[in-house]
């Protein structure tokens, strides 16, 4: 006879991606059977990170506070802006290279089957950052998918319409892949490689 809360552990670790039964059932039995304290741990630390993480009010990066620490850095080069679909594709641009610009996470991409507009991508903050006049350069480093190419398309306009010059990062990424799996070497000579938008 089954446990119905162990049944319930295993349907709540289903919500992580790539998870399935077979996998989340193995992690159940592994914390219950091997691992009760990293559990708790682990339930801790979801409990605090769901409560208190949110995003940044500038970038719209996860983070704690109203700013994240790289908005708030007096080192970063305000005058170039780099938009990213996720915290990970920032991350991952971070790692890779030597980039001391600022950031704008759009927290996805354009997807109109799925309900996501400009709207939900926040780009009316992004046109109110760029209407202030310090960035320069729009770095575009959407992923080179059907939907970040028409994402990248909609920024490079908006960058016009504001006098910044938008440049795209090269696509030594392949057609089709996620940032956030590109190895480094890879995304730091397509990042370093990036050229203007042009219509």
């Amino acid at each position: 006879m089954s446990a119905p809360l162990l049944d319930s552990l295993i349907d709540s670790l289903r919500c992580l991606p790539g998870v399935g039964a077979k996998s989340a059932q193995r992690m159940a039995y592994h914390l219950l059977e091997r691992d009760r304290d990293g559990g708790r741990l682990l339930a801790r630390q979801l409990e605090a990170a769901m409560a208190r993480i949110g995003h940044c009010a500038q970038c719209r990066d996860f983070c704690e506070g109203e700013r994240c620490a790289i908005c708030t850095s007096g080192s970063r080069d305000d005058s170039q802006l780099c938009v990213v679909e996720t915290p990970a594709d920032r991350l991952a641009i971070e790692q890779a290279t030597g980039y001391r610009g600022l950031y704008f996470v759009l927290q996805g991409r354009l997807s109109p089957l799925d309900g996501i507009g400009p709207r939900e991508l926040g780009l009316d903050k992004l046109v109110a950052r760029l209407a202030e006049g310090q960035v320069r350069e729009l770095i575009i480093a959407t992923n080179p998918t059907v939907e970040g190419e028409a994402t990248a398309h909609l920024l490079a306009q908006i960058a016009r319409a504001h006098a910044v010059r938008p440049s795209r990062i090269a696509h030594g990424v392949p057609l089709g892949g996620e940032l956030e799996y590109i190895d480094r070497g890879t995304l730091s000579h397509a990042f370093g490689s990036r050229s203007e938008v042009t219509d």
